[in-house]
């Protein structure tokens, strides 16, 4: 059976892993805003549709004629691993055992609203008011709270792998951004670090949070680094992962981009299956398992008009934002004040790894830590990724001067101690 095409056969009687599944659906942690099909498969072409509202769950025999919005998969075995412990399903998903595609948001929050949990720090998702807008974000755990803010195109599920790894410690709330996953896209948003900076405070402040850890992967380590700078109170420490950072080269474009209005956005000339081909042959690897899911949500919000124009006035600050001068990034990041840990990956085609050096002159104090992996180290090298950042979460870096970065293959001696 083809996952994305969203074809089955009911078997007669559904699987006990599935019965049981549905039987302790939980709406309230899963957010669900409106009635939602999520096709379920097991081994062959076994399926079944679990219908799902903010009134519960009922499973039915697969509809062919019937699009479901979010597709989970595995095999038997896994799902009864799934069914003992919903981490199991998490660390099935990253080896590639479950598949989950198209709405993450639904199909996770599927696998959180039917954990056998009940302890305070379960993995759940909730739509939060604040001051800029309703906010879509997932938690888990308890203690000392660490806010996640995710990159240009990307949403709060990007961070699963960080959830699970850092939840038995800390209070873990991944946020998708304004304009970005299931949090409001107003079109006359600035889309800028300042207006991603205010909405993180906005929700702590809505969270009744006075301070917190800020980690964020591109653009929203970027903005991570906006609010260290505009509020450094409510920073306890930064944790930068391959962040967005004021181009240093010339931007031949710069001049005609700033007479484009982003709000074009919103028109959409080429249809979905267009677009659709055109990322799947771009993104290396956009049929492996995270990578695939992460286009589907890319997708999710860029086939959207407000998505679009969210996602077109994001990059456009992006690759427009002023390096030098009184209110340049530069000169303003000598500034930052949260002690921050900076993490690179050698691979990394879009903030190549030669801009620790540039960090490493403004900001001699901070930490770095170079990886053999790209521009998703959470995802591309969970394990060392994580592993530092508790470390340095825990204080235990805390008073070591960084030593300069490499910004070689070799990697840097400081890197290798923070992520042993």
């Amino acid at each position: 059976m083809d996952p994305a095409g969203g074809h089955g056969v009911a078997d007669p009687c559904p699987p006990t892993a599935l019965r049981t599944l549905i039987g302790r659906f939980d709406a309230s942690v899963s957010d669900v805003r409106r009635p939602g099909r999520i096709r379920l498969w097991g081994d062959g072409d076994l399926a079944w549709d679990a219908l799902v509202d903010s009134g519960g769950a009922q499973l039915v025999p697969a509809d062919r004629g019937k699009r479901a919005d979010a597709i989970l998969g595995a095999d038997r075995v896994t799902w009864t691993k799934i069914v003992r412990d919903v981490r199991g399903g998490m660390a099935a998903f990253r080896s590639g055992r479950l598949t989950v595609r198209r709405d993450l948001h639904l199909g996770v929050g599927f696998l959180a609203a039917t954990a056998d949990e009940s302890r305070p720090g379960r993995l759940r998702f909730s739509s939060v008011d604040t001051d800029a807008g309703s906010i879509s974000m997932m938690e888990a755990g308890e203690g000392p709270p660490v806010l996640m803010l995710h990159g240009l195109g990307a949403t709060k599920a990007s961070f699963l792998p960080t959830i699970t790894a850092l939840a038995d410690t800390h209070r873990v709330i991944a946020m998708d951004l304004p304009g970005f996953g299931n949090s409001d896209k107003p079109l006359r948003g600035a889309y800028d670090p300042a207006f991603f900076a205010a909405a993180a405070a906005a929700l702590l402040d809505a969270l009744d949070i006075d301070r917190a850890a800020v980690l964020g992967n591109s653009m929203g380590g970027r903005a991570a680094i906006e609010l260290g700078l505009r509020a450094p109170e409510r920073v306890e420490r930064l944790v930068l992962l391959a962040p967005s950072l004021a181009w240093l080269r010339g931007r031949p474009w710069a001049a005609p981009l700033r007479l484009v209005p982003p709000k074009l956005g919103v028109l959409q000339p080429a249809p979905r299956r267009v677009v659709e081909g055109i990322v799947r042959r771009v993104v290396p690897g956009a049929r492996e398992n995270w990578t695939a899911a992460g286009v589907d949500e890319f997708l999710r919000a860029y086939l959207e008009p407000r998505g679009r124009a969210a996602f077109y006035s994001a990059a456009l600050n992006i690759y427009l934002e002023e390096p030098h001068g009184p209110h340049g990034f530069w000169s303003r990041l000598e500034g930052l004040q949260p002690e921050s840990l900076f993490v690179w990956g050698r691979q990394d085609g879009l903030v190549p790894i030669g801009f620790a050096r540039h960090v490493n002159r403004v900001l001699p104090g901070a930490h770095h830590l170079e990886l053999d992996c790209g521009h998703v180290p959470q995802l591309e090298a969970p394990a060392k990724t994580h592993r530092a950042v508790l470390r340095f979460l825990s204080g235990r870096e805390s008073g070591r001067r960084a030593r300069r970065p490499t910004a070689g293959r070799s990697g840097s001696r400081h890197a290798d101690a923070i992520a042993s």
